[in-house]
């Protein structure tokens, strides 16, 4: 890759270093895949990449990582650019993973003449703003060759320490194992971002040494080999919020806790009421209108979109729904997915409602479960009814038409169909379908024997 000095406008090459094992994490899942608001981290990465339009996106892998190869090549597929994966298969440190990639570039399109941006696939929540500062303060600066992205961390163990010279430029970077007493007490950090100038960063990057405690190749080794060629290397400095990396379960909650709050805050932010913000929880896709309340406790799961003024009221779950305006939600209600809940439906306390249609005005107030089944207009669904889709082998549908009346405790078992106007009397097991208007009664007959019971209580 040849070149000189780039215009503001380079090409752009990201390398995604999704290699690590995350031993630190102990799990037999690989540490990309963990996810923060229910998105593995991976793919937080590799959309945050896509919003800088570049020109190719190499992430680097470990052999047998082909779980994470799906997951990253799911969020690829919908770019436009060109992307193609690096296998390290020994790890041994950073500078031998970017030249994986780096190498894979060069022999895939050996035109390319930009920069390189290098990321961390265990910093998932850097944000694409961030990202595009920071590359435009490299290309106002020809002269670097490279350029870090640093951190003022409230504790700096664990993390590479920068050293700077007189004119801000970077001195040295000495990680953590090798720093001595006195540099440990640095806190300004190196993130693990940075990017570099294409051109003899192949070559570089061959001239990097294991000479270290942890017997590695750090790409944090370059900027020496840039100064004895009279080369500068910049340093920019980052939000600390977006730069933290996860190598732990702990930091794991941590990343979650403060994606969760941004989401909280954007919410409110956009006319949605959160009555106890510190106790909802989003997913990385949630979709809310305007004028929406949100009770405490309230935990929204993957594919959910809210239309305006839909109140959720306490302890409810809701993955995979649309819920449209005026509906309410609960309190403790249990909506899953492919459920679609039509504008002032109403479903209440510990009702749980699956792959349904609930249609407008429809509702089902009470401890009852709907599954497999279109509940009519202006609808009511009575305390304890339930929809019994399951056979054990097939799940069958239940289709309640408009304005029907299913009295409490009575059990549909599907497949069957109740026509509209229809009224199931509490009580009633309806194995067949009910044609329109009809009122069903379908419970045994009672049977009293007088004095049968007299002092039955008292003998016991």
């Amino acid at each position: 890759m040849n070149g000189s000095e780039l215009p503001h406008s380079s090409p752009l090459a990201v390398v995604i270093l999704a290699a690590g094992k995350g031993t630190r994490m102990r799990s037999n899942l690989p540490k990309l895949l963990h996810q923060i608001a229910d998105l593995p981290m991976v793919s937080h990465v590799v959309r945050t990449v896509i919003r800088l339009n570049p020109d190719y996106i190499i992430p680097v892998i470990a052999p047998q990582m082909e779980d994470v190869r799906a997951v990253a090549q799911k969020e690829l597929d919908g770019f436009t650019g060109q992307s193609f994966f690096a296998v390290q298969t020994e790890q041994l440190g950073t500078g031998h993973a970017v030249k994986c990639a780096v190498e894979e570039l060069e022999r895939t399109y050996p035109e390319f003449c930009g920069n390189v941006l290098v990321l961390c696939g265990d910093v998932p929540l850097v944000g694409a703003g961030c990202l595009k500062d920071f590359l435009a303060d490299f290309n106002a600066h020809p002269r670097f060759g490279a350029s870090f992205m640093a951190m003022v961390p409230p504790d700096p163990t664990g993390f590479g320490r920068i050293f700077q010279n007189a004119d801000g430029t970077l001195k040295d970077i000495i990680e953590e194992k090798d720093a001595n007493p006195e540099q440990k007490l640095v806190r300004l950090v190196n993130s693990g971002i940075g990017a570099f100038r294409s051109k003899n960063f192949l070559k570089y990057l061959g001239q990097l040494g294991k000479n270290n405690r942890q017997g590695e190749y750090y790409l944090v080794d370059i900027p020496k080999i840039l100064n004895s060629e009279k080369i500068d290397t910049g340093v920019f400095r980052g939000p600390y919020r977006e730069l933290r990396g996860v190598n732990s379960r702990t930091q794991l909650a941590e990343l979650e806790q403060y994606w969760q709050e941004m989401k909280r805050l954007e919410m409110m932010e956009s006319g949605v009421t959160l009555q106890d913000p510190a106790t909802v929880y989003f997913s990385h896709d949630t979709q809310i209108g305007q004028d929406c309340v949100i009770g405490p406790h309230v935990i929204f799961g993957p594919q959910v979109r809210i239309e305006a003024n839909v109140e959720i009221k306490p302890f409810s779950h809701i993955e995979g729904a649309t819920i449209q305006s005026g509906a309410s939600i609960g309190p403790f209600a249990r909506i899953r997915p492919h459920s679609h809940i039509d504008e002032g439906a109403k479903i209440g306390n510990f009702v749980e409602v699956k792959n349904s249609h609930i249609k407008r005005g429809a509702k089902a107030n009470h401890l009852g479960y709907i599954g497999d089944a279109a509940l009519g207009e202006q609808a009511n669904f009575g305390c304890g009814a339930i929809t019994v889709n399951y056979d054990g082998q097939h799940k069958s549908k239940t289709l309640i038409g408009d304005y029907v009346m299913v009295g409490s405790n009575a059990t549909l078992i599907a497949p069957v169909e109740i026509g509209d106007g229809a009224y199931i009397a509490a009580g009633s097991t309806v194995t067949q379908n009910v044609e329109a208007d009809a009122l069903v009664v379908g419970r045994s007959k009672q049977i009293s024997l007088a004095g049968k019971a007299k002092g039955r209580l008292k003998r016991s």
